[in-house]
């Protein structure tokens, strides 16, 4: 065991597996000599040259419409794009061809693809660099979308997400990059895509979040600790793991949604319609949103305001548990 932050389990994973499999290849911008933005690719340009470790022009679509093509001929390309907020020329490769290949080919083709993107708010970046863009892939069927809140699953939840036959959409937090270390195995271990992790166990509210919000959720149980509150961390968002939030929310009887995305349409209206169709019998209140706001994500002045944080969640799980 060696204690890491995300960004060197992420690097650790992509190494591990570039030396398992010849197949495996990194393309993005600057993902090579400079070792991407973050210093997440740093090294493995010198380890596993230039065939294996791509510079490619500034052009998201061209990358992932040349990496699908890839991973239908046989490789598992592993494709950055810089920051989420430049993600949106990819939908189009992604919706029409990436998540369908399979479905148009009858199954003859698949396409093993991941495309990592930093993800979110909390660094005071400039506009484009701060979004928070999942919902629009997590409507895309047949992609797969995933995030991580900690170094230990985001190594294994990347080594997943290469070993799967199909294309996920990788999103990390780019808050949480160097926010703290903790223990992650060296070698081979694997965190399966579409299972919710109970980070606290609770019986009188269920705290549902990803990502950066994750943190965010931690904090605000030390302002509530008279409540006891069963904190679910969703790690993939496609596939939903609906069992674990609907099992929770019979037990506990409320539910409070946290994430920084806009709040109309976000992934959170989703789990409530979930949760009102498989558990509305067993809630004691109405189910709640902590979320952020329908307008583009401030420059730095302002991000504070917009961003989810402990003391909004705190008051929305004491509205919840008060009602």
């Amino acid at each position: 065991m060696v204690k890491l932050n995300m960004v060197q389990a992420i690097n650790l994973a992509l190494r591990e597996e570039m030396e398992k499999d010849p197949s495996v290849v990194i393309m993005g911008e600057d993902v090579g000599v400079d070792g991407g933005v973050f210093r997440v690719t740093e090294g493995l340009l010198d380890k596993f040259g230039s065939e294996r470790v791509i510079d490619t022009p500034l052009a998201e679509s061209g990358i992932v419409g040349t990496a699908i093509g890839m991973a239908i001929m046989g490789l598992k390309p592993v494709a950055e794009i810089q920051f989420e907020g430049f993600s949106y020329m990819t939908i189009d490769q992604l919706a029409a061809h990436a998540s369908r290949i399979r479905y148009r080919s009858r199954g003859v083709y698949h396409c093993p693809l991941v495309i990592r993107s930093p993800y979110g708010g909390g660094v005071r970046a400039l506009e484009h660099h701060s979004e928070a863009v999942a919902t629009f892939y997590i409507h895309i069927p047949g992609l797969k979308v995933v995030m991580p809140s900690s170094p230990y699953d985001a190594k294994g939840l990347l080594l997943s997400s290469i070993r799967d036959p199909d294309p996920v959409f990788y999103f990390e937090p780019k808050k949480l990059y160097r926010a703290f270390k903790e223990e992650v195995p060296e070698g081979d271990y694997t965190v399966p895509l579409g299972a919710a992790k109970k980070l606290t166990e609770g019986d009188d509210l269920t705290l549902i979040s990803w990502g950066s919000m994750v943190r965010v959720c931690q904090e605000a149980l030390e302002k509530v600790k008279d409540i006891s509150v069963e904190l679910i961390d969703l790690r993939t968002l496609s596939p939903f793991d609906e069992k674990t939030v609907t099992e929770s929310v019979r037990k506990t009887g409320r539910a409070v949604v946290v994430h920084e995305e806009p709040r109309t349409l976000g992934f959170g209206a989703e789990i409530i319609a979930r949760i009102n169709e498989k558990a509305f019998l067993y809630l004691e209140a109405p189910v709640k949103r902590v979320t952020g706001y329908d307008v583009p994500v401030p420059l730095p002045k302002l991000e504070d305001y917009y961003l989810p944080d402990a003391e909004k969640v705190s008051y929305a799980i004491k509205e919840v548990a008060e009602f």
